[in-house]
């Protein structure tokens, strides 16, 4: 395989973050003002790099992340592979003391090793995991690109970096994540490494927001 650079950055802000509603892969709206700006100070930032391509998820709160770039020329390409996971009958639900404390029982049970384990009518980390690997690996063994770009989700790029990283997904939660936050990566054959964690430093202090 060919080695690569990867900037991977997590979607801009939505509505549904703003508001602590569930989103996933059932769930698709764009982005709110918060988020284009998120994205467009993304772009600010790192329009000098010279990209081959951008990937996202079929989601639209990905593909409207990478609009700037998309503006200016970039080649853009979709992967269902890379959409968020299904959080099931918890999506489009705020999320209340009840809720929350029944996705903090499911995140103990994944950190525990039962990354089987899913939300009822969604899917579970290893699943998400499956469904994942034949886009990363489509996209990492494309021999014309060297630098790209991808936007996912904050679950579903958790798993893709501990797949990368070869963690076991039980230590999926060690990657965090913000709205448009960014790892960069060197991937060659099947090693791979992690130059920046989760920066922000791209995004003015206003901009600047954690959600799940």
């Amino acid at each position: 395989m060919k080695s690569k650079k990867i900037y991977l950055i997590r979607h801009g802000e939505t509505e549904y973050n703003r508001k602590g509603i569930v989103q996933g892969s059932g769930v698709d709206i764009g982005l709110n003002e918060r988020g284009r700006s998120q994205a467009q100070a993304f772009y600010e930032a790192y329009r000098h790099i010279p990209f081959d391509k951008a990937y996202s998820s079929n989601l639209l709160r990905a593909k409207e992340s990478l609009d700037p770039f998309k503006k200016s020329g970039l080649e853009l390409a979709s992967f269902a592979g890379l959409n968020e996971i299904n959080w099931g009958n918890k999506e489009g639900q705020e999320i209340d003391m009840t809720e929350n404390t029944y996705y903090l029982h499911m995140l103990k049970s994944w950190r525990e090793g039962q990354t089987d384990i899913k939300i009822e009518g969604g899917e579970s980390p290893d699943e998400v995991q499956r469904r994942l690997k034949p886009a990363i690996t489509e996209i990492l063994e494309d021999q014309s690109t060297s630098t790209i770009l991808i936007c996912m989700h904050g679950r579903s790029m958790r798993i893709l970096l501990a797949t990368l990283l070869n963690y076991p997904l039980r230590y999926m939660d060690l990657f965090a994540h913000e709205n448009l936050c960014l790892y960069t990566l060197y991937a060659t054959g099947q090693l791979c490494r992690i130059e920046d964690y989760c920066s922000t430093k791209h995004l003015p202090d206003a901009l600047r927001r954690h959600f799940r």
